[in-house]
């Protein structure tokens, strides 16, 4: 086992882990999901137009 954790797959793999982790915590958008922003700009011109 310490001879696997040592291995250089293993590195690679945990290295490559460890860069898609940070990835995608970092490109996640600071913009609210479309489909609620639209629902509530509906309702509010449907009130309007009434």
């Amino acid at each position: 086992m310490v001879a696997f954790i040592k291995s250089e797959l293993f590195l690679r793999f945990m290295g490559g882990f460890l860069i898609g982790a940070v990835g995608v915590f970092l490109l996640q958008p600071d913009d609210q999901p479309g489909l609620g922003i639209s629902a509530i700009a509906a309702t509010t011109t449907h009130n309007a137009a009434l």
